[in-house]
Order: C-alpha cells, then sequence, then structure tokens
C-alpha cells in the first residue's frame, strides 16, 4: 500500500464572518444571562458535574466487570 500526500484543507470560510459569528455567539449569552438569574447557572453547572459523575461511575463499573471476566 503506499503512502499518500495529504494536503491540509483549505480553510474556506472567510475571517470576517468568524469574526461576526463570535460576536453573535457573545451576545446571544449575553442575552441568556440577562433573562435568567444567576442561581440558573450554578445550577446547570451542578447538573452537568453530577452526569459527568455518573458517566465516571458507569465506567468504572464497566471496568470493573473487565477485570472480574479475566480471572
Amino acid at each position: 500500500m503506499t503512502e499518500e500526500t495529504k494536503t491540509p484543507k483549505q480553510d474556506h470560510v472567510p475571517q470576517e464572518a468568524k469574526d461576526h459569528f463570535g460576536t453573535a455567539k457573545e451576545e446571544f449569552k449575553k442575552g441568556l444571562d440577562a433573562m435568567f438569574p444567576p442561581t440558573v447557572k450554578e445550577h446547570r453547572q451542578a447538573a452537568q458535574q453530577e452526569v459527568l459523575k455518573g458517566l465516571r461511575s458507569l465506567i468504572d463499573a464497566a471496568l470493573d466487570k473487565f477485570d472480574e471476566e479475566e480471572v
């Protein structure tokens, strides 16, 4: 099998468009922050952390199962 020379894809999105999308994202976030009290962000972050802990627990259980099967 021959190794082909791969060229990186050219970036076809103009920088000006990227800048506008970035500004739009910032303004959207400001709008959401203005609509909800700060406690909403705290609860959202706590929920995200609990989801990640749950995923970690599932992964740990799966790894334990592999260890049990190896014996």
